[in-house]
């Protein structure tokens, strides 16, 4: 594809706490890919403060998608569409991304494109291997959505797992605060573990061995009892650096048991050949070799997100090119969906 046949599209992400913005070609490739990081801010807090997000997503928004066009080299009247997150994810943040987009819209006289923030993730993947990799199971696993698909297609998604409480993203934001770790907790535990003995501390596996949905709100409060002490029995061992390392290494080798064996057992029922894996917590090194591991035995292929596309980011928007191909535009009425799935029960 030359210049001159090139078509573009400019992709926005606000959902939690990232402000982000991209431009992609037709062919999926992306020309700039800039992301505005939150963490700073709710650092203080441990995890994401809605109202905080949001308003930090009103500052940022304009610069970030100005310094998008810059480094892509282009300006506003080159863009064919306009893609944006509509969901899911917290509402005051979605509105500030969906509005921006509303307006270059209307404004550029292109149109506008909803993005799923989940299937966006897993799109991520099929950027990344470059061919089609579809049917699929596709697994998200982040600080809001722990989730399994089995995706017939690109754009065909059957939601067959999830979390019944908390997130694996939001588990280890909880256990890194109970171990006295730094947000955000994945990135920390993983440090930590690297010195930690897994096998020192024997943490549950929740629900393992049911179904395809995931849990991980007893296997948090388990971190919390094995290092502070259960409320009136005897006090906990003390505290030493090597027992936090040992605690985050127990902690995230049972998370990482739980999501392989999830995956392991969607892939067997529905005899699919790949297995997608997206979203923040699939950066972690143990999860990505775990899996390498079962895939190798199973005989199918995985395909990771690159790691600089699972945390939130726009680059992963070009997925609205699959609908604006189909046909499938927004009217400028459009809302945001800011509620997460859920699995069925």
């Amino acid at each position: 594809m030359t210049s001159a046949d090139a078509r573009f599209l400019l992709a926005i992400e606000s959902s939690c706490d990232e402000t982000a913005a991209a431009v992609i070609d037709s062919g999926r490739h992306v020309r700039s890919n800039i992301v505005a990081s939150q963490h700073e801010l709710h650092r203080r807090f441990g995890g994401v403060v809605p109202e905080v997000a949001s308003r930090a997503h009103v500052r940022h928004i304009l610069p970030v998608i100005d310094e998008a066009l810059r480094v892509a080299k282009l300006r506003f009247e080159d863009m064919s569409a306009i893609g944006v997150v509509t969901e899911p994810g917290l509402v005051g943040s979605l509105l500030v991304g969906l509005t921006a987009a509303k307006t270059l819209a209307w404004l550029l006289d292109v149109p506008l494109v909803t993005v799923n923030h989940i299937q966006a993730h897993l799109y991520a993947c099929r950027m990344a291997a470059d061919e089609n990799v579809f049917p699929a199971i596709g697994l998200v696993v982040s600080g809001g959505h722990t989730h399994l698909f089995d995706c017939r297609s690109v754009v065909e998604y059957e939601l067959i797992g999830a979390t019944l409480d908390d997130a694996a993203g939001e588990a280890f934001d909880k256990a890194a605060a109970s171990l006295g770790l730094e947000y955000p907790g994945g990135p920390a535990i993983e440090r930590a573990a690297l010195s930690g003995d897994p096998d020192a501390l024997r943490f549950p596996r929740p629900m393992l061995s049911a179904g395809l949905d995931f849990s991980f709100s007893g296997l948090k409060t388990a971190v919390l009892y094995e290092f502070q002490g259960r409320p009136g029995g005897p006090p906990p061992p003390e505290t030493s650096e090597q027992r936090v390392c040992d605690v985050a290494a127990g902690f995230q080798e049972a998370v990482v048991d739980v999501l392989v064996g999830k995956c392991e057992r969607a892939v067997r029922e529905r005899r699919r050949e790949y297995l997608l894996v997206g979203g923040g917590v699939a950066a972690n090194t143990r999860l990505r070799h775990r899996l390498s591991e079962m895939c190798r035995h199973e005989k199918i292929s995985l395909v990771l997100s690159p790691r600089e596309y699972c945390t939130d980011n726009a680059a992963m928007g070009a997925i609205a090119w699959e609908s604006l191909e189909r046909g499938h535009v927004a009217a400028l009425d459009v809302d945001v969906t800011p509620g997460l799935l859920r699995a069925r029960r």
